[in-house]
């Protein structure tokens, strides 16, 4: 495997980003995934999301493998969340995405491996992100990689699993 290269987004690849996303979202389609729709993410979101860095690519090459945001806001649902370490500092990973073209490849697993290591060096506690009860494929990646079901959250798509992994 190639190594990845992981940076802040710049507004510029926003287009592309966007690509990914309604990429990602057919191909889940095709699995019975209604995660994401064209109401969600939205370009405006993803926007928003650089223009405030929170927003990154991880690139092999050239190309974008995947996209994810981090930062520490919650959605008002995480109050259902059962968080086993509510003193410790978190970042919330939000709107994490495999290019179709390079999904069942360990993407997404060195994506998380790069960002707990990014943020335990940074002196972050835990990391927090929901995941839809109804991906099989994210919800595998997830426990493999350590977290833990923390609680639920329903949204306009349905269940969502709160997740939660100490540093």
């Amino acid at each position: 495997m190639r190594k990845i290269e992981f940076n802040v987004a710049e507004e510029k690849k926003l287009q592309e980003i966007f690509n990914i996303f309604s990429a990602a979202i057919e191909e889940m389609n095709k699995h019975n995934i209604p995660q994401w729709d064209e109401v969600y993410p939205d370009k405006h979101t993803l926007q928003n999301d650089i223009r405030k860095k929170h927003l990154y690519i991880g690139k092999i090459d050239s190309e974008i493998v995947c996209v994810y945001v981090l930062n520490s806001d919650c959605d008002e649902q995480y109050i259902n969340g059962n968080w086993k370490y509510p003193n410790e500092t978190y970042s919330v990973i939000h709107r994490m995405c495999v290019n179709p073209k390079f999904q069942n490849q360990g993407i997404g697993a060195l994506t998380l491996n790069n960002i707990e290591k990014r943020l335990k060096s940074e002196g972050v506690g835990t990391i927090r992100l929901d995941v839809f009860s109804l991906n099989p494929f994210a919800l595998k990646m997830y426990f493999k990689q350590g977290y833990i079901k923390v609680g639920e959250a329903n949204w306009r798509k349905g269940k969502f699993y709160l997740m939660e992994k100490k540093l």
